[in-house]
């Protein structure tokens, strides 16, 4: 499991060319299926455009697609996703919106303003990295709960799950880096009395 940039926040960014109103719109996403259903929301919400360009990149199975929607073949679509993979951005679908303005762009003017406003949506972008994190799981009486608890927030350490019966099960997520560092720590400070179970993996935002 590798890091890799992604967008947490959907955004907008616009600008007018020639008459021709231009609206970037980033999604993050994760499946085909996300994707999908955020191209029939941009149609929704901007009826009656003349075009609806769009990338995507999903980091699972390394997808990646552009579509010039009736634009000159490679004026808008691959401009687009020329963005996205020059930063490595990875989860994110893109769609430039255009509301035809009358004046002709030509080739050159389409893939600058397909590209631009894409460039100028990303700037201002809410960006960051994802980064592998170990699951543990922790089983414990509920004096520990709190000590814990405190002490992973200090450390920087997720909390993810917790479940309350007659212990206190309760997952922490440690980048793998920490790994060695973590356990060495749990068993130093409970004095070996809590073990700590690896369940798995998951990507969780670089702090």
């Amino acid at each position: 499991m590798e890091s890799y940039v992604t967008v947490f926040n959907s955004s907008t960014w616009e600008q007018v060319i020639d008459k021709s109103r231009f609206i970037g719109v980033v999604y993050p996403v994760s499946s085909i299926e996300e994707v999908e259903q955020r191209l029939q929301d941009i149609r929704q919400n901007y009826p009656n455009a003349r075009h609806y360009v769009y990338a995507y990149r999903l980091y699972q199975g390394k997808l990646e697609k552009s579509t010039d929607d009736g634009e000159p073949q490679g004026t808008g679509g691959r401009p687009v996703l020329d963005v996205l993979q020059y930063r490595q951005i990875w989860d994110v679908l893109i769609v430039v919106i255009r509301y035809f303005g009358g004046v002709l762009l030509g080739a050159g003017g389409l893939t600058r303003a397909y590209g631009g406003t894409a460039r100028q949506l990303m700037d201002k972008a809410a960006l960051g990295r994802l980064v592998p994190h170990l699951v543990y799981e922790i089983e414990t009486g509920y004096d520990w709960y709190e000590p814990l608890k405190y002490w992973f927030k200090q450390f920087s350490w997720a909390i993810g799950n917790e479940e309350f019966l007659a212990t206190v099960k309760l997952q922490v997520y440690i980048p793998w880096e920490e790994n060695q560092r973590f356990r060495e720590w749990l068993a130093d400070f409970t004095d070996q009395k809590i073990i700590p179970r690896e369940i798995g993996h998951i990507l969780c935002p670089e702090l």
